[in-house]
């Protein structure tokens, strides 16, 4: 049976993750008590005696706990930032492009995707592969997320009912910690400008990248971008394609309407008289954005299949 330790398993992605792992017959979860937490000896045993260690940290502690593992048998998913561009760690996001589960598989070092990221990369890497965004164009992204993403200080904030419970935008220095991982890994030449902002529910996201067809230099229709999706993520368990019909005859996509899932869903909404596109990911930004991928990388890290134990439905 194999050996899992979560560090940092009483924070935000910690407790998500152990929700996922509880009931499992399959994995042998260590547990460290309260008191031995912050107790560097009783942190490098657990993380040196497991099979594979689940990071749950701020960057700065992740980096730290990778120098602790002195073993070559222990194999590590950073859910942290601190690898998602390191070139000896594999980017965990399995399906956004061909045979990167495989490589998932075979890893010794994953890195999780943010949140935002796995939405936008999900819309936008097919379409530069395909040839449909160039490597060069101007890219902007607009996103909403449930203020759980920010961890248990903004969650604080937020439940402390001190906030005013409008949206609000923030990285208004045009900068974030996602930016560099969207840029590497949808192959684009400029950071896309990242417009995100929180709102005031605890969990889900929206993540929209709205698109000049006439602009781009392949002048690509909407029907072609849908294609293009559609064939990318044909037959994957946790990331779906809206139909053309479908995305035709709804008028809104709600926020949270994957909530508690560890699905991901792309709608691409095209007005081909305009020439003007809008593709949207939904997603938790708890589930497929954090917890429920990690859990789909140790999945298949372990040769399972990609979803066991994972949250396909809503409670």
């Amino acid at each position: 049976m194999n050996t899992i330790f979560v560090d940092g398993a009483a924070g935000t992605t910690g407790l998500e993750i152990g929700e996922r792992l509880a009931q499992r017959r399959d994995l042998q979860v260590l547990m460290l008590a309260e008191s031995a937490r912050k107790d560097p000896a009783a942190r490098r045993e657990a993380l040196n005696d497991a099979d594979v260690v689940i990071l749950c940290l701020p960057d700065a502690p992740a980096r730290e706990a990778v120098q602790l593992i002195d073993n070559p048998r222990t194999r590590i998913i950073d859910a942290s930032s601190a690898h998602r561009i390191a070139s000896d760690w594999v980017y965990g996001f399995a399906e956004f492009v061909p045979g990167q589960g495989e490589r998932i598989a075979g890893a010794k070092r994953v890195s999780n995707p943010g949140c935002y990221a796995t939405g936008f990369l999900a819309l936008v890497r097919p379409l530069v592969d395909a040839g449909l965004i160039g490597h060069d164009e101007a890219i902007t992204v607009n996103a909403l997320s449930g203020y759980s993403g920010g961890g248990k200080t903004m969650i604080s904030e937020f439940e402390s009912k001190a906030v005013n419970a409008g949206p609000r935008i923030y990285a208004t220095a045009l900068t974030h910690k996602h930016l560099p991982e969207m840029q590497q890994h949808a192959a684009l030449h400029h950071p896309p400008l990242f417009a995100p902002t929180v709102g005031n529910f605890y969990r889900g996201m929206v993540v929209e990248v709205p698109l000049s067809l006439w602009a781009l230099s392949a002048r690509p229709k909407g029907g072609e971008l849908r294609r293009v999706l559609a064939e990318r993520y044909a037959g994957c368990d946790l990331v779906a394609v809206a139909s053309e019909e479908e995305c035709k005859t709804i008028t809104d996509v709600r926020v949270e309407s994957l909530a508690g899932t560890d699905r991901l869903k792309l709608y691409v909404f095209a007005n081909e008289a305009n020439q003007q596109a809008r593709l949207v990911a939904v997603l938790d930004n708890l589930g497929k954005g954090a917890a429920g991928a990690a859990v789909q990388s140790l999945n298949l890290m372990l040769g399972l299949p990609a979803a066991t134990g994972l949250f396909l439905e809503a409670p």
